[in-house]
């Protein structure tokens, strides 16, 4: 297999210029609650009750925050709330008669009061996820709330033969366009803390946030429109599916966390034996996560590389005769090769790790088309590693990726080496 093939399997991320979107948007964010919440203070608020109802239901879902995998947080209840809030148009027929300021300042005055028991148990809340959605709600309101007495009259003021189709096609559009605009600012985030590449922050962040936030979004719309007919009660009604989607979201979330500890745990077993060094797996698992988003490999990719990489040594617990320092970069092509099988059959054992197990299996083999990325990325973590090992000594460092270099073709994939240059590079630089 040539380079410019291997290159076009495994495209380059590449050094990439990161502006501090963080501060500015927690800038932004935090200007518009203390105007909001400002002007709201120094002006008499409209329907009071219904502005504290939705408050309430806004606190409740900061209360009831959760983390997604990717450490994503998310309060589906709270966003549910202030996108409903953002587009009422009427309580039992009633016309709604606030404005956007006024959502955004309930929205802010919500989050803080669901934020404040967090706080009293150090569990501070993410910053950019409550100033995220904070935006999300306002982008809503400030575009909808214009034009919520136009959308009143369309309805022939909440009768049955309105044009109710135009009212929820304005709904379906803005809270699409906030929600998608929303997932971009933290896929523009995640980029920059990862250090990955925009587009693949992108798709991953539709891929794993894009399914609750298709909930969350209809939530907000039946939320503003059951209240039509129904008032208040709304909220509690059409908020318990989507607490239900919460819990089912977060039992997921502690499944795949368990996984990850149960993996941790098992990779300690050859350290504990004295097989391999200490420190060995968590380190190669470390480098070849990093290689891996380097080389633009999506979250999903990167879950079953970091797997394998806490786990590829796990074969060496068949050895009779343990090799020095578990370095399998000095072991017999033939052994070393042997000790991914028999490292895979183990894994291939818990019944839900195959693809893992397979990327085990072959880490050994030359670099090929029939060898998957990830057991590339580990082939030269793992060699790398067992070169320098914890050392922090640059010399020995520099000669270890030369050593890689002058492997690269035959025994190691040279797109690899050049972006384990690239990691270890930026790690120096601190």
């Amino acid at each position: 297999m040539t380079t410019r093939q291997r290159r076009s399997r495994l495209p380059r991320s590449g050094d990439r210029a990161r502006a501090p979107w963080c501060p500015i948007l927690l800038t932004v964010a935090a200007t518009l609650m203390i105007v909001s919440v400002g002007h709201v203070a120094a002006t008499e608020v409209v329907d009071p009750d219904v502005a504290l109802a939705f408050g309430a239901l806004i606190a409740f879902g900061e209360l009831a925050r959760m983390m997604m995998p990717g450490n994503r947080e998310v309060a589906p209840i709270s966003t549910a709330a202030a996108l409903g809030y953002a587009m009422l148009l009427d309580v039992e027929g009633r016309p709604a008669g606030h404005g956007a300021v006024q959502v955004v300042a309930v929205m802010a005055l919500g989050m803080i009061a669901g934020a404040l028991p967090h706080l009293a148990v150090n569990r501070p809340p993410q910053a950019a996820a409550m100033a995220r959605r904070l935006l999300a709600g306002a982008l809503v309101a400030f575009a909808y709330r214009p034009l919520a007495d136009v959308l009143w009259a369309s309805t022939d003021h909440g009768r049955p033969g309105g044009q109710w189709w135009l009212v929820l096609a304005t709904m379906v559009a803005l809270a699409a366009v906030a929600l998608l605009a929303d997932m971009l600012v933290a896929a523009v985030l995640r980029a920059e803390r990862v250090r990955t590449a925009l587009p693949v922050a992108v798709r991953d962040e539709l891929r794993i946030a894009g399914p609750l936030a298709a909930a969350v979004g209809a939530s907000g719309i039946l939320l503003a429109l059951a209240s039509h007919g129904m008032g208040l009660v709304a909220l509690l009604v059409f908020a318990a599916p989507l607490l239900v989607t919460q819990v089912a979201f977060r039992k997921y979330a502690g499944i795949r966390a368990t996984y990850l500890q149960t993996v941790r745990a098992l990779a300690r077993v050859p350290e504990v034996g004295g097989y391999v060094d200490h420190g060995h797996s968590r380190r190669v698992s470390r480098l070849a996560v990093a290689v891996g988003r380097e080389l633009g490999m999506s979250e999903p990719e990167l879950l079953e590389l970091e797997y394998a990489a806490l786990m590829h040594d796990i074969g060496q617990l068949s050895l009779a005769d343990p090799i020095p320092g578990g370095a399998t970069v000095f072991a017999e092509p033939a052994q070393a090769r042997r000790i991914a099988e028999l490292g895979a059959e183990v894994i291939r054992k818990t019944g839900v790790l195959d693809r893992v197990a397979e990327i085990v299996r072959l880490q050994c083999d030359p670099p090929g088309p029939e060898v998957p990325p990830a057991s590339r990325i580990i082939k030269v973590a793992n060699a790398y590693d067992d070169l320098v090992g914890a050392s922090a000594d640059r010399n020995r460092s520099a000669a270890a990726l030369e050593r890689l270099r002058a492997g690269s073709g035959e025994e190691y994939d040279p797109v690899v080496v050049e972006a384990m240059a690239t990691v270890v590079a930026r790690r120096r630089r601190g």
